[in-house]
């Protein structure tokens, strides 16, 4: 667990140019600790294995790097940061090779992006590739997939955008710093997903987001996933070379068939002749990845109550709306605890208000929303 005396320390090294995981791993298993790291002059830099290059690297940017002045910049931005060693980094993450060893995130990850697919394709998307995006997508939210993609045009716009329309989540991986959102017109969608999820970035602020971030960008989109949905895209493209990241960490891939004639789909349809899972559907994925039963605990995880009231409460609903009165009467209790522990529960996903002081029972509520695409 990083203390948050060392956290500075990481974001410091991380803003200098090649400083990456191999290089952290070097200076904390020389010095311990990066506090006494940022302060090593160059013979030291030198024992700890860093070439001559990095070291230069690091006396020059270092002066100029003012770390109280990052960290209250990142606090104001409401950017919080991790490093690998941090129980709130993304666990499946820190399973692959090239890990970035700090993350920025703004937003919030939940128990729920534990189950997470990455939904990429190209940026010029048909008709037929905008219309199986945001069926699929919707379908995956629904039943409590979170989607990960890369905020760029095309079919990552229409992934983002239809998860939250389902009122599901989703994540963002951005490949420049989070202080600024690439491309410019997807400024309001990133304020939304931060809302339902997070943005997530391995770039300092002030990054830019260069032509090599991408790909970099997209070890992090499959590393995180349990796999990756390429929807739309041309032989040679970062969401094939996504694809290829998945394979090399024991990610699953799935792929949307197209048109043998469709530029778009000569890529999807090469994936699938090398073995990616052809997807129809939703229930596709759902079924490779044997998912149902984890939606189902992750549901049950939230219709446990929390105290004898809520339990009580529980009891006396349903799938047909109950008013508040009725509650009243067959629980024995009074009205201001009724009203104000429903209140909470509704917050806590247990129940729903489905109209004036009339409730249901959320997660069957839930299941009938849940819209199974055969």
């Amino acid at each position: 667990m990083t203390t948050i005396k060392d956290l500075p320390y990481w974001v410091g090294f991380n803003i200098v140019p090649g400083v990456g995981r191999v290089k952290f791993s070097q200076l904390e298993k020389y010095f311990g600790k990066l506090e006494t790291a940022w302060q090593a002059g160059a013979a030291d830099l030198k024992q700890a294995g860093l070439d001559s290059n990095v070291i230069k690297s690091i006396e020059e940017m270092r002066p100029h790097i003012d770390l109280v002045s990052e960290m209250e910049r990142l606090d104001k931005a409401g950017i919080k940061v991790y490093t690998f060693q941090d129980d709130d980094y993304p666990a499946r993450l820190r399973e692959i090779f090239d890990y970035p060893p700090i993350i920025y995130l703004k937003g919030e990850l939940s128990l729920q992006d534990e189950w997470c697919i990455a939904v990429v394709g190209t940026r010029r998307a048909t008709v037929y590739g905008k219309q199986v995006t945001q069926e699929i997508v919707e379908n995956l939210a629904r039943n409590k997939i979170t989607v990960v993609s890369g905020l760029a045009r095309g079919i990552d716009t229409i992934a983002h955008r239809a998860a939250l329309e389902a009122e599901g989540r989703t994540v963002a991986i951005c490949a420049c710093g989070l202080d600024s959102v690439y491309p410019p017109e997807n400024a309001a969608l990133a304020r939304s997903i931060v809302e339902n999820g997070a943005l997530i970035s391995e770039y300092p602020l002030g990054a830019k987001p260069r032509a090599d971030n991408f790909p970099r960008r997209n070890r992090i989109m499959s590393g995180m996933s349990l796999g990756v949905l390429v929807i739309e895209a041309d032989e040679i493209s970062g969401a094939v070379i996504t694809a290829h990241m998945a394979l090399e960490q024991n990610r699953e891939v799935f792929a949307v068939p197209g048109s043998i004639l469709s530029p778009m789909s000569r890529g999807t349809n090469t994936l699938i002749q090398e073995g990616a899972k052809l997807v129809r559907n939703c229930t596709d994925i759902l079924e490779e990845l044997n998912l149902t039963a984890n939606i189902q605990q992750l549901e049950m995880k939230e219709m446990v109550p929390t105290n004898e009231t809520e339990d009580l409460l529980l009891k006396q609903l349903g799938s047909e709306p109950v008013h508040v009165d009725a509650v009243c009467r067959s629980s024995g209790l009074p009205v201001a605890t009724v009203s104000s522990n429903l209140a909470i529960m509704e917050l806590k996903g247990l129940v729903k208000q489905v109209s004036t002081l009339n409730y249901v029972l959320a997660r069957e509520t839930r299941e009938n929303y849940i819209v199974k695409v055969n």
